[in-house]
């Protein structure tokens, strides 16, 4: 029966590629990188290895876990070279501009068997590192045929998500089946993947790696630096992360906070970056005087708003910052992540809707930690109340900061579970398909 499920989602696969191209061509409007290298989504590379480690991550939030786990691993199989496959550009940039050219990236190729063996038959990978939550029935299938040891690492699966994949059950108990080891960040989400079929003697609650965040060394200085550009006397917040109808409510809050404190300054960081001059525009209809970072535009005391436009610098945004806002939380996109700021000490604010980040949620909520709130009054009420009180606000940042470190320790955990997976694979045994 599985295999009947399989075939029919292939057929349904190839039949939807043509929309699925559409789609990219539609997104490059804004980010001409959805339009580039797309031979890759099919599997065309210019990569040859013998064996390789290969990590996907699917797209920003994971990309940064990637990274960790990558410079561990390349520690321990220095000689061993490293494929690292993304589904975005923002992704790839991420990758990019953590890891250089020490690492290979591609983009994931679509899950069309054709494909998945074209790929796989370049990289020739002794292990998949899967981080979070992805699950493909050609992938997982083809790497079991092949020997690869699937590892889903970093695990987790919300509520929607995991009803989602069980409307699928015989084809995601067919999926987890292949899967030789779950590092799960909860037992939350253990649960739910054992109840979708997981074996539960594969799996193991390890702790989320995003706890064990690096900072950049030179994140102080150059924060210290920025800090004197954008105004070092200036109660500054960042709105971080946003997506659309977030820059609205930050911005509707910003002027209310201006109404009391006419200095503040307004970090405002979209999630992607095709969405950059948008959100420009957007904050010039609304009346405010802004810079851009990538323009290196000047801030002078009459910048109500700084357009953070630029990847890879949201710590030190952060770091800049007094108050921070994390987004995607004030719609159904489940919040971003919320470490970030609490490892530098920033009291840490977001809206309502946390579902990705539910346990995270609730250990700095314990802790006194996090400030949700509901609208833009409430937004504005709370960063006013920080910018007021500045023994509040170190003391919640604080309280953040000592949530990350009494959390650490997960990134070790995986590191020798997958090292125990690699040391045990015959790569002789792997077949070309």
């Amino acid at each position: 029966m599985t295999q009947f499920l399989r075939f029919a989602y292939s057929i349904a696969f190839y039949f939807l590629i043509p929309f699925v191209l559409l789609r990219l061509l539609w997104r490059s409007r804004r980010n001409p990188a959805y339009r580039q290298r797309i031979k890759e989504r099919f599997g065309f590379s210019k990569l040859a290895f013998e064996k390789s480690i290969w990590v996907h991550a699917v797209s920003v939030g994971e990309s940064l876990i990637a990274v960790s786990v990558i410079k561990k691993l390349r520690l321990r199989y220095p000689a061993l070279p490293i494929v690292v496959t993304t589904m975005t550009p923002t992704g790839a940039a991420r990758i990019q501009a953590a890891l250089g050219d020490s690492v290979s990236h591609v983009y994931i190729p679509y899950d069309l068997p054709m494909a998945v063996r074209r790929f796989l038959k370049q990289i020739q990978p002794v292990i998949a590192i899967i981080l979070e939550t992805e699950l493909w029935p050609n992938f997982y299938e083809i790497c079991h045929q092949r020997r690869i040891p699937i590892v889903i690492a970093n695990g987790r699966l919300s509520e929607r998500s995991a009803a989602g994949y069980q409307r699928i059950a015989l084809l995601t108990r067919d999926m987890l089946s292949k899967v030789s080891l779950l590092m799960a960040q909860g037992k939350a989400d253990a649960e739910r993947y054992i109840a979708l079929g997981m074996n539960p003697t594969r799996v193991i609650v390890t702790g989320n790696i995003k706890f064990d965040l690096e900072l950049p060394s030179d994140l102080i200085p150059r924060s210290e630096v920025l800090r004197m550009h954008l105004g070092k006397d200036r109660p500054i917040w960042i709105a971080a992360s946003t997506h659309a109808g977030e820059e609205e409510l930050a911005l509707k809050a910003h002027a209310q906070i201006r109404e009391s404190q006419p200095q503040a300054l307004l970090i405002l960081v979209p999630r992607h970056p095709e969405r950059f001059t948008p959100v420009a525009e957007l904050i010039a209809q609304q009346g405010f005087q802004f810079a851009r970072r990538s323009l290196g535009e000047s801030c002078g005391p009459e910048t109500a708003v700084f357009l953070g436009d630029t990847m890879g610098e949201m710590f030190l945004f952060y770091a800049a910052a007094n108050v921070t806002l994390v987004g995607g939380s004030f719609a159904p996109i489940g919040g971003h992540n919320l470490l970030e700021p609490a490892a530098l000490a920033k009291p840490v604010i977001s809206g309502p809707q946390l579902f990705n980040f539910t346990e995270i949620a609730e250990l700095l909520t314990k802790a006194d930690a996090l400030v949700k709130v509901e609208d833009a009054p409430s937004l504005a009420a709370a960063v006013l109340r920080f910018f007021m009180d500045a023994d509040l606000c170190r003391q919640k940042g604080e309280n953040a900061r000592q949530v990350v470190e009494a959390n650490r320790g997960a990134l070790a955990k995986h590191i020798d579970l997958i090292s125990g997976l690699i040391g045990s694979v015959d790569t002789a045994q792997s077949v070309i398909l």
